[in-house]
C-alpha cells in the first residue's frame, strides 16, 4: 500500500457517514479521536462500536480530551444525542487504546512519509499537538483535509456564532496553529457542506441500518428546528473531496483563525492584494479552500457508495 488515510474525529452522526464513506472508497487504516461533539472517551467508544459493526480493521487511538487553551465546553447533545450517535445503540466498549492519537499519527507519518492523508473532521487539537511535538510533521504528511470553518460564500458564515463554525470554534488556537503550518491542506467549510443536504428518504434508500438508526436523532432535530426532514453530512464531504476533487471549486489563499472576542473561531483569508504595512498573512503558506460544489454530482457519488451492501 502506497497511501494511507486516517480520520481524526469527534464521532457524531455525520462523522459516521464520513467513516462509512471512507472505508468503502479509501484505504482507511486508522481512526484517531478528539474532544468535540462528544468527549474524547465517548468518541473512542463510538469508534470501537463503528469498527465492530462494520468489521473494520483499523487502528483506533484516543486523542486530546480538551483544547489547547479554550475551556472545555459541553458536548452537542441537542444535535447528536448524549452519546453522539443518537442514543440508539448500547455501547459495550471502553475508551482505552494501545497508543494515544498524537503518538500514533507522528509514528505513522515517520514510517510512511508523504503517504498519509489525514481527514480532520473534528477540532484540530490533535493535529496542533503533532506539530508542536514533531516539527517535521508538516513536511511528512501527504495532505490534510479539514472539515471546518466558514468564509461567507453562499451566505454561510457560522453555526456556533455569527462568525464561527463548530470545529474551529471548539479550539481556535489549535486551528490557527494548523492554518499557519506548512501542511498541504484542503479546507472543506460550511460554504460547501451546507450546500449538500440529504433527505430522510435518501438516508433510508442506502439500506444501511446503522446509518439509518443513528441519523434518526439528527433528522428529528432538523425537522423540528429547521422544518427540513434531512441533514447536512458535513464531514462526509472531506471524503467527497478525496474521491472527486473535480466536483469542487477552490481558491488558494493563506488562512488565519481569530482566537478572541466576538469573532473567536472565525476563519479568515485575505480579501485584497493591496500592499499593507501590517499584513497578518505575510509569508504564510496557502491553503486550498473549497468555495463551491457540484451538489448533485457529489451527493450522487456519496449515496451510491453508501448503498454498497456486499
Amino acid at each position: 500500500m502506497d497511501k494511507f488515510l486516517v480520520i481524526d474525529t469527534d464521532i457524531g452522526i455525520d462523522d459516521a457517514f464520513a467513516l462509512r464513506y471512507a472505508m468503502l472508497t479509501q484505504p482507511l487504516v486508522g481512526i484517531t479521536t478528539v474532544n468535540g461533539n462528544v468527549t474524547a472517551d465517548m468518541a473512542t467508544k463510538n469508534a470501537k462500536l463503528f469498527a465492530a459493526h462494520y468489521k473494520l480493521d483499523a487502528t483506533i487511538a484516543k486523542g486530546a480530551s480538551r483544547g489547547l487553551i479554550a475551556p472545555v465546553s459541553a458536548p452537542i447533545t441537542d444535535v447528536h444525542g448524549d452519546d453522539g450517535l443518537g442514543g440508539c445503540y448500547t455501547n459495550p466498549f471502553d475508551a482505552t487504546t494501545a497508543d494515544n492519537a498524537v503518538n500514533y499519527l507522528i509514528n505513522l507519518v515517520k514510517t510512511h512519509p508523504h503517504q498519509v492523508t489525514i481527514a480532520a473532521i473534528g477540532p484540530l487539537t490533535n493535529i496542533a499537538l503533532c506539530l508542536n511535538l514533531c516539527p517535521e510533521f508538516a513536511d511528512l504528511v501527504k495532505e490534510l483535509i479539514i472539515m471546518g470553518g466558514a468564509f461567507g460564500y453562499h451566505g454561510h458564515t457560522g453555526n456556533m456564532s455569527n462568525f464561527a463554525e463548530f470545529n474551529i470554534w471548539k479550539d481556535p488556537e489549535a486551528a490557527d496553529l494548523v492554518m499557519q503550518s506548512a501542511i498541504p491542506t484542503v479546507i472543506v467549510p460550511l460554504d460547501v457542506t451546507y450546500e449538500v443536504l440529504i433527505s430522510a428518504a435518501e438516508v433510508a434508500a442506502t439500506q444501511d441500518k446503522f446509518l439509518i438508526d443513528v441519523s434518526k436523532f439528527y433528522l428529528d432535530f432538523t425537522l423540528r428546528e429547521e422544518g427540513f426532514h434531512g441533514m447536512a453530512v458535513h464531514d462526509a464531504l472531506t471524503i467527497g473531496y478525496l474521491n472527486h476533487p473535480e466536483c469542487f471549486t477552490v481558491v488558494d489563499k493563506p488562512v488565519r483563525v481569530s482566537t478572541a472576542g466576538i469573532t473567536a473561531g472565525q476563519t479568515l483569508m485575505p480579501q485584497s492584494a493591496m500592499p499593507i504595512p501590517d499584513d497578518n498573512f505575510k509569508d504564510l503558506p496557502t491553503k486550498r479552500i473549497c468555495i463551491g460544489v457540484d451538489t448533485d454530482a457529489i451527493k450522487g457519488h456519496l449515496l451510491s457508495a453508501l448503498h454498497f451492501t456486499a
